[in-house]
């Protein structure tokens, strides 16, 4: 039996299209996939501040920030450069003058301590107890300075060098002091030469030392006392930019809309004026009493020292003169220079006394060293005498002369002593009063700067504000 097609798997047969009929052609396949590119964020945004800027109310937008912007940084600039400039008058009073005042005394104890020793050295066995204390206070004054100043100049290298200078000597001196003294008391000869090395050793090694330091210390405190006096300039250009940028925002508004004053922005500008007129007045004023406390004090007060610390130097060397038995005339003759340096020449008002004398300014400055200066005189008289008596070899009644505490060269030196400390002190007290007053002027400006900022940056933005809303 023949087994029929299986229709399942046949292909249909091939039929063509009828005649006439177009055949229609294949579709292209479309065109693959591309996702739209966007442009960065901060492209974006570039454009559409570009868009906002080129209407009014972005402009006045754009204003009002940078008016608040200027307005804050003026107050942050001028509270920060006030208070740098407070710390440094802080610094002045607190740190740098007293430092300097203590490398002063270690060098004026360190003169002392060699003058009191070879006055008890003259005195032989006949010294009193009062000389043998003064040079041991001054001694231990010296020492407890010293050390005071090597915990508070760490970090300075060259004060730190100058410490070690004294530390190192100090006690070499005082060790050939005391051997002088116990030749001098068994009455050898030996005594004289080991007082003349340790003077020696205190002229070449201790005081040049302790000069440098007190130098090294008061220039420190002059660089802090002009960084306190130094200008605002940052804070000042500040506020003459913002009070200017207010100035030329008030004129467009009343351009723009014939209104005469913005309530917000004239506050600004009120509040700008006040903090830059309490800049440069309170700055004026602070610059004036620094000034003072430079000039009055600082400057007098270094004076005093050169000229006290000279005062006790010329008195050893009228004592080691004395002690040299006609071999001394060599610190005779630095003792005439010394006075030089101090007084100006015989007969004339010169010398840093004279210097002194004419910075002070009020009758308790002037007084004292007036009467130094007398003082210096008769005590000039009283070393030529002493001088005439050692030539013609009255040794003993020239030492009487120089060391006997009535109508000699040792109540004039006293004399000279006691009023040069009263003018340092009345100096000191000049200048510490000066410096505070200078702190204190600036002391509201710092927090009042930047309250009015705020208060003026607030103002700006309200004042724009109100503008703004009139487009809503």
């Amino acid at each position: 039996m023949t087994q029929p097609p299986d229709v399942r798997t046949a292909p249909p047969p091939a039929t063509s299209p009828p005649a006439g009929v177009p055949v229609p052609h294949a579709s292209a396949p479309p065109p693959p996939f591309e996702p739209r590119q966007h442009q960065p964020v901060w492209i974006e945004g570039a454009r559409r501040a570009r868009e906002v800027a080129g209407t009014e109310p972005g402009r006045l937008l754009i204003i009002g920030a940078a008016l608040a912007a200027l307005i804050m940084a003026f107050g942050v600039t001028t509270a920060w450069q006030v208070h740098d400039r407070r710390s440094s008058a802080s610094t002045v009073i607190e740190h740098s003058e007293p430092l300097a005042r203590d490398a002063a005394r270690i060098y004026r104890s360190l003169a002392d301590a060699n003058t009191t020793a070879s006055t008890g050295f003259l005195a032989g066995g006949n010294e009193s107890l009062a000389v043998r204390k003064r040079y041991e206070q001054d001694i231990q004054m010296a020492s407890e300075l010293v050390a005071k100043a090597a915990a508070n100049s760490e970090g300075a290298e060259y004060a730190q060098y100058q410490i070690t200078i004294l530390n190192r000597e100090l006690p070499r001196y005082t060790g050939m002091v005391e051997s002088a003294r116990v030749n001098n008391r068994q009455g050898l000869p030996l005594g004289g030469a080991y007082l003349r090395y340790a003077n020696d050793q205190m002229t070449a090694e201790l005081l040049p030392a302790a000069r440098k330091l007190y130098k090294t210390e008061i220039d420190a405190a002059y660089d802090d006392y002009h960084g306190a006096r130094e200008w605002p300039l940052s804070a000042l250009g500040l506020g003459v930019v913002t009070l200017g940028a207010l100035v030329w925002a008030q004129r467009r508004h009343y351009h723009r809309t014939n209104r005469v004053l913005n309530p917000g922005l004239v506050g600004a500008t009120v509040v700008t004026v006040i903090t830059l007129g309490w800049l440069v007045g309170g700055h004026t004023m602070a610059r004036s009493d620094f000034t003072d406390a430079h000039k009055e004090g600082a400057v007098s007060m270094s004076i005093l020292t050169d000229a006290w610390t000279n005062v006790l130097r010329a008195r050893g060397d009228e004592n080691i003169w004395l002690v040299g038995r006609g071999s001394g005339k060599d610190y005779d003759a630095i003792y005439e220079k010394r006075m030089k340096a101090i007084a100006g020449e015989r007969g004339e008002r010169g010398g840093l006394l004279a210097q002194a004398l004419a910075i002070a300014d009020d009758r308790a400055g002037s007084e004292p060293v007036q009467e130094a200066i007398a003082g210096v005189n008769t005590w000039r008289e009283k070393h030529r005498d002493a001088r005439t008596k050692e030539e013609s070899g009255d040794y003993q009644d020239a030492v009487s002369l120089v060391i006997e505490s009535k109508d000699s060269s040792e109540e004039a030196f006293n004399k000279v002593d006691k009023k040069l400390r009263e003018a340092s002190v009345h100096e000191q007290g000049q200048f510490l009063g000066a410096a505070r007053d200078g702190r204190d002027t600036l002391g509201g400006l710092p927090v009042g700067a930047t309250v009015l900022a705020v208060l003026g940056a607030l103002g700006a933005l309200l004042g724009i504000g109100r503008r703004l809303s009139e487009y809503r």
